[in-house]
């Protein structure tokens, strides 16, 4: 696994939780993120489509707590920018997080899948 793939990890968590739970155990909880992520990106499209800023944020909340939760690092920050909806940079960059959140999602979690079975 490159360097490059593991930047977008926490690393450090998820070593601890691999110590604390192992990381099979931790491996079926990325499988549970991994089948309701695409429902928290789904109803943030709807809420940018609709112009319901308050369903992006929630959504958002939702996908930076569950990304945090198995150490996608940078899926929890893009998440963390996307729910601050009264940040001055928000009105600018919302849409520009999402695209990331997109673009970055299955490559995260592919990375962060290698590195756990790489643990277990």
């Amino acid at each position: 696994m490159t360097q490059a793939a593991l930047e977008h990890l926490d690393t450090v968590t998820l070593d601890q939780y691999c110590a604390a739970i192992g990381a099979g155990t931790l491996l079926k909880s990325v499988v549970v993120f991994e089948q309701m992520a695409p429902e928290y990106v789904a109803a943030i499209a709807r809420g940018l489509e609709s112009g319901d800023k308050d369903l992006v944020l929630s959504e958002a909340h939702k996908l930076k707590g569950a990304a945090g939760s198995v150490g996608l690092k940078r899926i929890q920050e893009l998440s963390q920018a996307l729910q601050c909806g009264d940040e001055p940079q928000w009105e600018p960059e919302h849409q520009s997080w999402f695209q990331a959140i997109r673009d970055h999602l299955d490559a995260d979690l592919a990375s962060l899948k290698d590195y756990l079975t790489s643990r277990a």
